[in-house]
């Protein structure tokens, strides 16, 4: 007698754009990244950061000989140069930040999945994803989660894995072949499959 239930939906929830926490945090790490440590990974931004600050201490220097309109010039394009770097410094936090976040979320959802693990005479029975070893089998329907990533052995899916790959496109896994792999946290949209758990638990 197989005792089959059906696993809960869960999903990495989707963050907007410009999440506060996300803001808050890529202000503050693109103060930090000016480090010229951390700058000189990019040199183009380091060279305009070096840039910034030798007009700034030119600026400085050359204050009090200059006109008030060779001041204001000079102020605002040591402006326009450290904005730039500011910037820059901010976006690569902006994509570090929501990086972060999503797999912190992805790892949140593969933990409280439930899987339909199948026995060895065909039952199935329902178990948390972190119980699942190597070479377990489990069984995903269309509207459930993949509960950890592995290899299809039987069946063709559309499967979801926008919380991956950001695109919205679903995408085709079926057994054999080079579309076989499936990835812990996606969804599959369609039919059913049955998976060869590839990965160890955590």
């Amino acid at each position: 007698m197989s005792t089959v239930s059906s696993a809960p939906e869960l999903r990495p929830a989707r963050r907007s754009l410009f999440d506060p926490a996300i803001v808050r945090g890529a202000v503050a790490d693109s103060f930090r990244k000016l480090d010229p440590r951390v700058q000189v990974r990019n040199p183009v931004m380091f060279l305009v950061g070096v840039g910034s600050l030798l007009a700034t201490v030119l600026f400085i220097r050359d204050l009090g000989d200059s006109t008030a309109a060779e001041n204001v010039f000079g102020a605002l394009v040591i402006a326009f140069l450290w904005f730039t770097v500011l910037f820059a410094n901010f976006a690569e936090a902006m994509a570090e930040g929501r990086g972060k976040a999503q797999a912190a979320a992805l790892r949140k959802v593969r933990s409280e999945t439930m899987a339909n693990r199948q026995l060895a005479r065909g039952e199935v029975e329902v178990v948390p994803s972190s119980r699942l070893t190597v070479d377990d089998i489990v069984v995903v329907s269309a509207g459930e989660v993949i509960p950890s990533d592995g290899e299809v052995i039987e069946g063709i899916a559309t499967v979801d894995e926008s919380a991956i790959t950001g695109e919205s496109a679903p995408v085709i896994r079926e057994a054999g072949g080079d579309r076989s792999a499936v990835t812990g946290g996606t969804k599959v949209l369609s039919d059913r499959i049955v998976v060869r758990i590839t990965a160890k638990p955590g």
